[in-house]
């Protein structure tokens, strides 16, 4: 059976499809020529961009399922350009697969997309959507989830999953932005917690999708449904960072402020950014403020009892995977 994997060129993508091939799938992954990426050992190669219908229905000709991990992510950016890729790749997807007679798609969601700001401790898959356009990232991937799931019927089925901060070794995201912050002396922490979180490790990421695509095949009663994913281990975030920053070899992060203070500042940064006309991405954003200065934790009772999902690495596990796989040559400190 060929699944054709979107992303595999990133971080869940390239593990979700490795994962894949050690199942006995045939894997084919969709890359963009012009990024260059090495395509996972063993995976068939299709040339295509999620703006360009017909070279999604080639790369999907003969596909019997479609794992979409592909799309934009951030904590900053126009809101166009997040829907466009988001929203529309994933209609474009969802087209291109039905026309091509793909019978199962798995589509990569996030929690986000029912965080509009406040705590979120211990919620199910019942959380309403956040329908706030001022968090673009966010926003885009809720349409996204939406027009997935929506897609839903008797001769197309789909899944969605919100993995939660996906860390590990290679990850391209999470973990710079962290490390670069902290090596410069600009990561902040914010005080007046506890603040939880429950993230997720790559591997386990990875294997929800795998477990997801299986549930589909054998007709369980999974389609139409969206699942939290998480390590279900909920701990302090600021604990977490310095957790993460520890094992990457990175100084850890000691100063903090109030949450008003630095949601003031976010504010006061991003309105000098867009006057200013300035590209890239501010130091600080109100989304990024948001996210770490409130509790979101999961229920991921959905998952285990649906999907089966049992994450098989733990964060001890994982963190000593971290600290292994550390090559950048530079002291450890603490």
């Amino acid at each position: 059976m060929t699944v054709l994997v979107t992303g595999a060129g990133g971080f869940l993508g390239g593990r979700v499809a490795a994962l894949l091939s050690q199942a006995g799938y045939k894997v084919r992954v969709l890359l963009r020529p012009k990024l260059g990426r090495r395509p996972p050992p063993g995976a068939e190669v299709a040339a295509g961009d999620l703006k360009d219908v017909s070279s999604l229905e080639a790369a999907m000709r003969g596909a019997k399922a479609v794992i979409h991990c592909a799309g934009s992510s951030g904590v900053w950016g126009d809101l166009s350009g997040y829907v466009e890729t988001n929203a529309m790749g994933t209609a474009n997807v969802i087209a291109a697969a039905r026309r091509e007679g793909v019978g199962h798609l798995v589509h990569t969601s996030t929690p986000s997309v029912v965080h509009s700001g406040g705590f979120l401790e211990g919620v199910d898959e019942s959380a309403p959507y956040s329908f706030d356009p001022s968090q673009p990232y966010a926003y885009s991937k809720m349409l996204a989830e939406r027009l997935a799931l929506s897609a839903n019927c008797g001769s197309f089925k789909t899944v969605a999953l919100r993995p939660h901060l996906i860390w590990g070794p290679g990850d391209p995201h999470l973990l710079p932005r962290l490390l670069e912050r902290a090596r410069r002396g600009r990561l902040f922490l914010f005080s007046g917690g506890p603040f939880i979180v429950d993230a997720t490790y790559i591997d386990n990421a990875a294997q929800a999708h795998v477990l997801a695509l299986q549930k589909l095949e054998a007709g369980a009663p999974v389609s139409g449904e969206a699942f939290f994913i998480a390590q279900g281990e909920p701990m302090e975030l600021n604990v977490l960072i310095n957790r993460l920053l520890k094992a990457s070899g990175a100084p850890l992060a000691r100063r903090r402020i109030n949450p008003k203070l630095g949601l003031f500042a976010a504010r006061m940064t991003e309105g000098y950014w867009n006057l200013a006309k300035r590209s890239g991405e501010p130091p600080m954003t109100v989304f990024a403020v948001r996210q770490m200065s409130t509790s979101h934790w999961y229920d991921l009772s959905k998952a285990k009892t649906l999907l089966g999902y049992s994450p098989k690495i733990t964060t001890a596990e994982g963190l000593k995977i971290l600290e292994a796989a550390r090559d950048d040559g530079e002291p450890r400190q603490a």
